[in-house]
């Protein structure tokens, strides 16, 4: 513990230091114990840093966080999809945080290779360069290997070394003060820091497991083989460890470079279209979708395709979310607002004393001002944001699986109006929308579920149970946001919680003695 208070005191420098409390107290106001608390950690007597004019205030926030490395980062990324806590507009300012730090050595990344695959395995990787992209947990490295008698091309990803003990090491420093907080204010309490830290400590470490990743690139891969012009990257399992990560490697281009699709004679508007459709295909039809599809993590390969890669953050979605996603987009694209509200009650995610016609109007309220808008400003991702804001009236359940679906959808939006800003958004979903509406209402698929249920997973999934187990574990708690009672981690947190509160009463009983013995002696 007293390792923690020295973490933690370390931490409240760095922060102190930064322009991190200045930027944020002007979204939301911090509690005047924690300015105290900082103005004394900031106590130096060299002279702060100059702050930087030319940057706005979310650009500022950005690089602070960047500057204090991989915990800070994922903290800052976290909690930019959690607006509960720290609210609408400082959430908006932390989207655009970036996951970059500078590369470890190529003679650091060897070293890892070699451990954790084993020298003869590692011998038989051919021409592994230096770092080509660098992250906050990992960077990547292009070699070729030999893959049953034929040359590949492949990308490796490596975890930076002792990144998992740096991480923890942190991250328990910042439980602790998040305990400490809810301890002397108790109205912070409602907003249960202690467990949105320990949820990030959870999803993080399992990141930090690159088979977690690569199984669901596995899982992804399978479900996507038949779509025609969409491809994901193949999973070397023999080049594949819990800290290092191989797959093919792309030759392509971003599709941020814009400029080089077209003089490729690639059509990027039919490509801003297959973007849309292939991510509403694989929420609805598979209801399993890569939830971090922004400009850097899509390509198109030499043969046209688009190509994901990065399949750390990935979302699922239940049966009854699936159909529900379809059925209320598909309602507003025909602008059948009864048939959406209907959809509410049938689900039960409002009471059934709601009055229908009341929750059709109210719907109608979203959709009428989005159908009278220009192309350009219409979006599905912020039509199930006001959609989850009015609906919240009608005392509709939270659904925090379709929350993740609705960030990403923005997200992917925005990618495909970068490379044509007249995407039609419901032009473009509707065909994907209607035929999987149809085919789920075929008889023949009901017949056909109960069989395939039990063996989609056992089909798709490499031999690793326990790590898979862990996926799903991740997947779960990114999608809901909270811990589920039953589970391990649930345990885990109480135990924390346990030796947190211990530490709080020997420290009060410690200096009570103090004080004591100080009365007696003086």
């Amino acid at each position: 513990m007293i390792k923690k208070i020295i973490t933690l005191f370390r931490i409240g420098r760095k922060i102190a230091k930064s322009d991190i409390l200045n930027i944020t107290s002007k979204f939301k106001k911090p509690p005047l114990i924690i300015k105290i608390l900082f103005r004394i950690l900031s106590f130096s007597l060299t002279s702060k840093k100059n702050i930087d004019v030319n940057k706005d205030e979310g650009e500022r926030l950005s690089s602070s966080l960047e500057s204090m490395g991989t915990t800070f980062i994922k903290l800052g990324q976290f909690l930019a999809t959690r607006p509960d806590i720290i609210g609408e507009a400082l959430s908006k300012k932390l989207e655009n945080l970036q996951d970059k730090l500078p590369p470890f050595s190529l003679l650091q990344a060897k070293e890892i290779i070699k451990n954790d695959l084993g020298e003869e395995t590692y011998n038989s990787i051919i021409d592994l360069s230096e770092p080509v992209a660098a992250a906050s947990i990992a960077q990547v490295h292009k070699a070729q290997i030999n893959d049953n008698g034929t040359i590949k091309e492949v990308a490796i990803k490596i975890l930076r070394p002792n990144i998992k003990k740096i991480f923890n090491e942190e991250i328990d420093a910042i439980m602790l003060f998040a305990f400490l907080v809810e301890s002397l204010i108790k109205k912070t309490q409602r907003l249960k820091l202690i467990e949105v830290v320990f949820l990030l400590k959870e999803i993080t470490n399992l990141e930090m497991d690159l088979r977690f990743e690569a199984a669901a690139a596995n899982e992804y891969a399978e479900n996507t083989k038949n779509d025609v012009g969409f491809r994901v990257p193949k999973i070397y399992w023999n080049y594949t460890s819990e800290n290092v990560m191989t797959l093919d490697w792309i030759n392509g281009v971003s599709i941020r470079e814009t400029e080089e699709l077209k003089r490729r004679n690639l059509n990027t508007s039919k490509i801003a279209e297959d973007i849309i459709q292939n991510f509403l295909r694989h929420a609805v039809r598979d209801g399993f979708f890569h939830a971090d599809m922004h400009q850097g993590n899509i390509f198109i390969d030499d043969d046209g395709h688009i190509v994901p890669i990065d399949f750390g953050i990935m979302g699922r979605l239940d049966k009854m979310s699936k159909r529900f996603l379809a059925e209320i987009l598909f309602g507003f694209i025909q602008r059948d607002y009864r048939k959406v509200a209907e959809v509410h009650l049938v689900a039960g995610l409002v009471p059934k004393n709601v009055q229908i016609d009341d929750l059709a109007q109210a719907l109608r309220s979203i959709g009428e001002p989005i159908f009278g808008q220009a192309v350009k400003d219409i979006s599905g991702g912020k039509l199930l944001k006001q959609l989850f804001d009015v609906t919240e009236k009608f005392n509709m359940q939270t659904q925090p699986q379709l929350l993740m679906l609705q960030k990403t959808m923005v997200v992917v939006e925005g990618v495909a109006r970068k490379l044509n800003p007249n995407t039609n958004i419901w032009i473009t979903s509707k065909p994907v929308l209607e035929n999987w509406l149809k085919e789920t209402k075929d008889p023949r698929t009901t017949i056909s579920e109960t069989i395939q249920s039990t063996t989609e997973v056992i089909k798709k999934l490499p031999e690793f149970p326990e790590i898979m187990d862990k996926a799903n574990q991740a997947l779960t708690y990114l999608a809901s946001g909270q811990i589920p009672q039953n589970s391990n981690s649930y345990t885990a947190l109480n135990t924390k919680k346990t030796e947190m509160i211990a530490f709080r009463n020997q420290s009060l009983i410690g200096l009570l003695v103090l004080v004591i013995f100080g009365l007696l002696v003086f």
